[in-house]
């Protein structure tokens, strides 16, 4: 498996990105994969991990940064922004789709988290997109509005547009804003705050187990009001008649999305849930990631 570093723009933003591709010789051009990763997080964490082994099956698979974030442009750093973040997806399929060594009518999109939401509003609209596969998917949106369980108390997120609306205020004075601490000092802060859930993630963002220096710690003010409108799956019934397949720990607490999904779907559709794995497990938990290879690769050699 080969891996190069590539640019290519989206909206204007100059996005940068891993390009994995197959070791073995082809008879033809490869098919493709963009691959999406979670909220705060960089290319050189579970997005390139899974573009990494999915080159190793076979796929041309493309890992990038998200505008704002890692080693892609756009000011102000650490901003959240959902509209540019599906922009991002269908901008990476036309950079696919003029590469020599990927067929163009065969790309399809795998999101991670966050990313999952993204992809689904990315292929709802994008006729380009062949198929369409999500790890962890969640509408990032609705976990800021309803938290990771779908049980916050909505004095949370008026708290945070409160502060959000500050921030605004505070930039068009020309002051510091600031910017919206994403993690807690602690893994025991994070258990008061959000439990086991919280936890996890903080231990793989904050910790030697995935940390990582252009992973975000921060999001800039303006990504809350961004969110507070955004609906990852109004899309979602014109993915099909494109095949979709979801794939989720048995533990994780953000399975309620994906059911959520699953109902909206039209076309062929698979909800797979990963015995024993949270949210978190996914991104990095080796026998837990090799599962989701598996079954990822037996979907889009089926549907690519």
């Amino acid at each position: 498996m080969a891996r190069i570093s590539v640019t290519f723009g989206s909206a204007g933003i100059d996005i940068a990105a891993h390009l994995h591709t197959p070791d073995a010789p082809a008879a033809g051009p490869w098919p493709a994969l963009v691959v999406g990763h979670p909220g705060t997080s960089v290319k050189e964490q579970s997005s390139g991990l899974y573009a990494r082994q999915l080159a190793e099956r076979g796929f041309v698979a493309l890992a990038f940064d998200a505008a704002h974030q890692g080693e892609s442009g756009g000011l102000p750093r650490g901003l959240e922004d959902p509209a540019q973040r599906v922009e991002d997806f269908k901008a990476a399929v036309s950079f696919l789709s003029l590469r020599q060594e990927v067929d163009a009518d065969r790309i399809g999109l795998l999101g991670i988290c966050a990313s999952g939401g993204y992809s689904l509003a990315a292929a709802g609209g994008d006729h380009r997109v062949g198929a369409v596969a999500t790890v962890s998917g969640v509408d990032v949106a609705r976990q800021f509005r309803l938290g990771a369980d779908g049980t916050q108390d909505p004095a949370v997120f008026r708290g945070l547009l409160d502060a959000a609306a500050r921030a605004r205020t505070a930039a068009a004075r020309g002051e510091d804003p600031g910017a919206l601490p994403v993690f807690p000092e602690s893994a025991e802060q994070a258990r008061a705050l959000g439990g086991e859930h919280a936890v996890e993630g903080f231990e793989y963002y904050c910790t030697a187990r995935g940390r990582h220096g252009r992973s975000a710690k921060t999001l800039a003010w303006p990504s809350v009001d961004k969110l507070a409108f955004f609906d990852a799956f109004h899309a979602v019934p014109l993915i099909g008649p494109r095949p979709l397949l979801q794939i989720v720990g048995s533990r994780a607490v953000t399975d309620w999305m994906a059911v959520d999904v699953h109902q909206r779907a039209t076309g062929p559709k698979e909800l797979y849930r990963i015995e024993g794995a949270s949210h978190v497990d996914l991104y990095d938990r080796e026998k837990h990631v090799d599962a989701a290879v598996e079954k990822l690769t037996a979907f889009f050699t089926a549907n690519l």
